[in-house]
């Protein structure tokens, strides 16, 4: 796992917290991908893909969770650092 010192000590519970998420939402974005690069027939008529998608969905509202209780320097500080662009 990717381990980011938070600005602020106190913050970094939080920090790790919100990195664990966004990783876990990048694995299960890549394998949606692959799923849907291999797929014979549309995304939603696969059980495969409903379901690797509803993790997806989970695993980025939850890092949002984390987001929204943090301080702006320290969302811009995970996002500098693991190079992410989401807003």
């Amino acid at each position: 796992m990717t381990q980011i010192k938070s600005i602020t000590p106190k913050n970094q519970k939080l920090v790790n917290k919100a990195v664990k998420w966004l990783v876990k939402y990048y694995d299960f974005n890549t394998k949606r991908d692959y799923i849907s690069d291999n797929l014979d027939c549309e995304d939603n008529e696969s059980k495969e893909w409903r379901a690797i998608n509803r993790k997806c969905e989970k695993a980025f509202d939850k890092y949002l969770e984390c987001l929204w209780d943090l301080p702006k320097r320290e969302q811009l500080n995970i996002e500098k650092r693991e190079g992410f662009d989401l807003c």
